[in-house]
């Protein structure tokens, strides 16, 4: 026992002596310049990963240890101590996934999430999701069963099998088992490509087995790959640019529909909107790409979509693609586009470039392939000067829309049957708050459901990253989990989540997280005591409402308030209270809470509209139909 404790004793000293040299220069190739550090170095498993993971610029550690992290943990302990490193504790494996998520997507540094299989990893793969359908590179570390086979390992798959939390990694994304110390080289290779990829990043899973995280091994950190960065590609020769010209030449009536791709692309986008005269249509998660009163910004299309922006899809005969899946609600399940007879399609996914039929494909980096396309275009009449009557008929649907949208957002509060006195309507509340939150500079978190949907067709963006909608994966809670993403950030952006009182309880942990870790920002909970997006849908489809409320009262104001450090405040009943109660809230030095009651009823001023058609419920025989007499 002595010889253990000595030698667990020299080993944290040679960790610690390693960690400190790393927090004295900027980069880990920069530390292995000193003079007192040979290669290979002797180490554990636990901290080449570390540093593998440090020479990919990962500093950031949303964590919940268990058993199956004790050594990682420890030294994770040595480095944050140094300085090199930020862990932050959290109480719930699908909250930190989503701060994980958030703080990729918000800041652009890439963190990792660690916890161990079992339920934990089950949920952490959950929480995966949101990245996974949002384009967002986030590592997913989970500590896993040993190699050695001695018996049924706690919290492993009860089945005579081993490396199953493996299998279920692999379907879930990619993944990597550092079955043998050695593989750590490979496991990193194969991380920075997913997490780093430059069209479609995602989370990749790295499964750590207990008994190889201590284990010994000599490692040459010179041959870790660092973050991965390509040079942006575009199709080599002028034929596919001069047949996209030709294409453009040819329709009258051009719609660019700007998906989550476009996000990092916007004045790309907006450059060859203008020059080829084109309507763009955003998705839910590319508001910001035009700024808002952009004449050609027509807003959001598809199932849930707008007045302007679904009239040109229907109306388009070109339609260009710009860093879109072809989700779903984004294109009306196939049906979104009826007088579309050709598409051009700019992704650097080749399943999702070829998606669509009759496509001329130009695959490759949004930007590089913008700027040539332009460059040929240059040489081509002013494409734009055709379009005139286009726009124009596309402006006036962009002022119907503005001016439903004035409407609704400005309804006077309403009777409502559960809080027995009139409250606002979602529209107006949402509203209210996005108007705030412009006002003070705040970013935008949205949760799945009726709060999120009336969200994207309210807010108006000047710029990307005004608003993160968790709509690839619609996954309940994850705007208040998301303001954990700021968590240890130097001059960190205030953030607002948009709940509902649905998605809240999913995952109310950020009420002990926030302020343990000194976030500041502010959780506005719209309550209408339902899930109002599911009983909308049931109503247009079935003209009844079925279990989708509760008769339970919470009064959140005490709940939040029970957290030392929360602020937790009543939004009141109209436009003023809210007013006020946002500007208290935003005063508080920490994390505060906004409970705003909203109408839930039949009344259709209550809600923004549905202006497209989903593939659900009895509404799928007529999308399937006409599905087949598309001609893309």
């Amino acid at each position: 026992m002595l010889n253990s404790e000595f030698r667990s004793g020299d080993e944290e000293s040679q960790i610690r002596r390693r960690a400190e040299l790393l927090a004295c220069h900027d980069s880990v190739d920069a530390a292995l310049a000193a003079p007192d550090i040979e290669m290979p170095i002797e180490t554990s498993l636990s901290e080449a990963l570390v540093i593998g993971l440090l020479k990919q610029g990962v500093t950031h550690y949303f964590a919940i240890f268990g058993h199956g992290s004790t050594d990682l943990g420890n030294v994770l302990r040595i480095y944050s101590e140094a300085g090199v490193v930020t862990v932050i504790n959290c109480r719930n494996e699908v909250e930190m996934a989503h701060a994980a998520t958030a703080h990729a997507w918000q800041y652009g540094k890439t963190p990792a999430v660690v916890t161990s299989i079992g339920p934990g990893g089950l949920q952490a793969m959950a929480g995966s999701l949101a990245a996974a359908s949002n384009g967002v590179g986030v590592y997913h570390i989970y500590g896993d069963e040993t190699t050695r086979g001695e018996g049924y390992n706690m919290q492993q798959v009860p089945k005579p099998e081993q490396g199953i939390f493996g299998k279920i990694t692999a379907l879930m994304g990619q993944s990597h088992t550092l079955h043998t110390p050695e593989s750590l080289r490979e496991c990193m290779r194969r991380g920075t490509n997913c997490v780093h990829h430059p069209y479609m990043p995602g989370p990749f899973f790295i499964l750590l087995p207990i008994n190889t995280q201590p284990q010994s091994m000599k490692l040459n950190v010179e041959t870790l790959p660092g973050r991965m960065a390509l040079p942006a590609v575009a199709p080599a020769g002028a034929e596919a640019y001069a047949a996209a010209a030709a294409l453009l030449g040819r329709h009258r009536k051009v719609v660019i529909k700007a998906g989550g791709g476009a996000r990092r692309h916007a004045s790309a986008v907006r450059d060859l909107a203008e020059a080829i005269g084109a309507a763009v249509v955003l998705s839910p998660g590319s508001t910001g790409v035009l700024p808002d009163d952009h004449p050609q910004n027509m807003h959001v299309g598809g199932s849930k979509g707008t007045i302007s922006g679904n009239y040109a899809m229907e109306e388009a005969d070109l339609v260009v693609f710009v860093g879109s899946r072809g989700v779903c609600q984004a294109d009306c399940s196939g049906v979104g586009y009826p007088n579309a007879k050709a598409v051009i399609n700019i992704n650097g996914a080749i399943a999702d470039v070829t998606h669509y039929a009759n496509t001329l494909p130009l695959p490759g980096d949004i930007g590089c392939v913008a700027g040539r396309l332009l460059d040929v275009l240059r040489e081509k009449p002013a494409l734009k000067d055709d379009r005139g009557e286009w726009l124009r008929f596309c402006a006036d649907k962009k002022a119907e829309w503005r001016a439903f949208k004035r409407e609704r957002t400005g309804a006077a509060p309403l009777e409502d049957s559960v809080w027995k006195q009139p409250v606002l309507t979602q529209p107006a509340a949402i509203h209210t708050v996005a108007e705030f939150a412009k006002r003070i500079g705040a970013a935008k978190f949205f949760d799945a459901g009726d709060v999120q949907a009336n969200g994207f067709q309210i807010v108006e963006d000047d710029t990307v990253g005004d608003t993160f909608t968790e709509t690839g994966a619609s996954y309940m809670g994850f705007a208040a989990s998301a303001l954990l993403g700021s968590a240890g950030v130097k001059g960190a952006r205030y953030g607002i989540a948009f709940t509902g009182d649905g998605s809240f309880m999913m995952n109310p942990q950020i009420l002990i997280d926030a302020v343990e870790h000194g976030v500041k920002g502010m959780v506005a909970l719209f309550d209408n005591r339902r899930m109002g997006a599911i009983t909308s849908l049931q109503y247009a489809q079935y003209g009844q409402e079925f279990r989708t409320n509760d008769s339970v009262a919470v009064d959140y104001v005490a709940m939040a308030g029970a957290f030392a450090g929360v602020k937790a405040l009543f939004g009141g009943t109209t436009r003023d209270t809210l007013r006020a109660a946002l500007d208290e809230a935003h005063a508080h030095d920490g994390l505060s809470l906004v409970h705003i009651p909203v109408y839930a009823g039949r009344d259709p001023i209550a809600e923004m509209g549905a202006y497209g058609s989903w593939n659900v419920g009895n509404w799928v025989d007529d999308v399937q139909a006409r599905y087949l007499e598309q001609k893309i």
